[in-house]
């Protein structure tokens, strides 16, 4: 192991970046401890390497920082996370500190937190379902294990709500299948925060949880760090301890304006508005550390949450977003103005691998089928809502009004659900036989005849 070197060589400071000068043997990537002149130690990043001058991020900022007494300790290694099956019930800072009040994590070793993205040739495809409560995605957008399934929502949005039901409710079908939740919360109020810790304390899911905790009030710099720190623990709990891990990183657009503050710091060229070039490249260093390997048992599936300025797709960070991971679940304010909840707009949501993760002895035989019609005929429903909107319900024929009726009743019953009911798969897919009931086997041109006779009956007889 590299020497400890110390240097009392600062020659500049802005922002939270400082230079030091004359140093030799320094690498990117690795941390430093900065000694003021009080005593007092802040923690630091290299950023950059130039000859001998090397630029530094300074986690807890430079306020009160005087360049001729300050001491860099240069510690010759990235920044690291101590791992162990007891991260499981914790709660910890950004940067990896316990703020639960619990003991010490006693290691059994030590991760570099950059990790690296899985090499494609390992990858295994992503083709088991997990079951998260919620109909609108385990009926229509099904999560698969090893998927990148984003949640697009909007400021107001009731996006925590969401992503706290799925953190208490998430799980995987089957015998003897360990599954652990990974939470990091980038750039939170106080008030979300508390929310989190005490719903899963509440629910007793914080057992299977481990939480990477960012304020809104912590520095920039440490919310680039929470997000990898999040994934190395999800990494050991699922390549070293075969689990199935559910990452949740809220809110992407917080790491985001981090990146894009740092950046100007630095004084790089901006990329479009404002966030630096290598935005696509960095959260690909994020998302890709996602996802199955061969031979190996468990798995890490990963739902980055965002929020749109201003309700904008075409924003840097959904846009980029969407080109790498599998699909998106859109929040609809419209929906929310309605009283749905949670309010999925389910025409633009896409899971792209939901065939891969249902069927026969994944989930039910029907589930495909079913999924195909219930989109067809709320799709045309929506449209005879708007068109009665222009004309008038008069306007509409019998058969017009019947699929604006079913829109109605799909809104009311499937897409919305209370955020502690944890629906099973099954009884998702029941409830989509029941919403089709009022159509007659002839309309349901997506669905199998063979499955139609299976299935319809119990509910045209009232049998459910």
């Amino acid at each position: 192991m590299l020497s400890v070197k110390e240097y009392q060589t600062v020659s500049n400071i802005q922002g939270p970046l400082m230079l030091v000068e004359m140093v030799d043997e320094a690498k990117y990537g690795h941390i430093v401890d900065i000694e003021l002149g009080d005593g007092s130690v802040r923690r630091g990043q290299i950023l950059q390497v130039e000859n001998d001058k090397v630029l530094l991020q300074v986690f807890e900022g430079t306020s009160g920082v005087d360049t001729a007494r300050s001491t860099v300790r240069f510690l010759a290694r990235p920044l690291e996370l101590g791992v162990s099956p007891d991260l499981l019930g914790r709660v910890f800072s950004g940067l990896g500190v316990a703020k639960d009040g619990g003991p010490e994590i006693i290691p059994h070793e030590r991760r570099d937190i950059n990790g690296a993205p899985i090499n494609p040739f390992a990858r295994d495809y992503p083709n088991e379902f997990i079951q998260t409560g919620i109909s609108t995605i385990d009926g229509l957008n099904p999560l698969v294990r090893g998927q990148k399934l984003p949640i697009f929502s909007g400021s107001g949005l009731p996006h925590d709500d969401v992503t706290a039901q799925l953190a208490r409710q998430a799980t995987v079908l089957g015998k003897g299948e360990a599954f652990a939740v990974v939470f990091a919360a980038m750039g939170i109020t106080f008030e979300a925060a508390q929310f989190f810790i005490d719903d899963l304390h509440n629910t007793g899911a914080i057992e299977r949880a481990v939480m990477f905790i960012n304020l809104a009030n912590d520095p920039a710099i440490e919310r680039i760090a929470t997000p990898r720190f999040a994934l190395t623990a999800a990494e050991y709990l699922a390549f070293e301890l075969d689990m199935h891990v559910l990452v949740i990183l809220n809110d992407m657009t917080n790491y985001a304006e981090a990146l894009r503050e740092i950046s100007a710091a630095r004084k790089e060229v901006p990329g479009r508005r404002g966030y630096p070039g290598y935005l696509y490249t960095d959260f690909a260093t994020l998302y890709e550390r996602a996802g199955r390997i061969k031979g190996k048992k468990g798995s890490i599936t990963m739902v980055p949450v965002l929020t749109m300025p201003e309700d904008d797709k075409t924003h840097p960070v959904p846009d980029l977003t969407g080109y790498i991971t599998e699909g998106q679940i859109i929040l609809s304010r419209s929906l929310q103005r309605q009283g749905v909840k949670p309010p999925v707009d389910v025409l633009p949501s896409l899971s792209r691998l939901k065939d891969k993760g249902i069927g026969r002895n994944k989930t039910r035989e029907d589930h495909a089928d079913l999924y195909n019609q219930l989109y067809a005929a709320y799709a045309r429903g929506k449209e005879m809502q708007e068109l009665a909107t222009i004309m008038g319900e008069a306007a509409l024929s019998e058969e017009d009004r019947k699929y604006m009726t079913f829109a109605n009743r799909f809104e009311a019953k499937y897409i919305s659900q209370d955020y502690y009911e944890n629906r099973t798969v099954f009884q998702t897919l029941d409830l989509g036989w029941e919403l089709l009931s009022m159509f007659e086997n002839n309309e349901l041109k997506r669905i199998d005849v063979k499955l139609i006779e299976k299935y319809m009956p119990q509910f045209r007889k009232g049998g459910k």
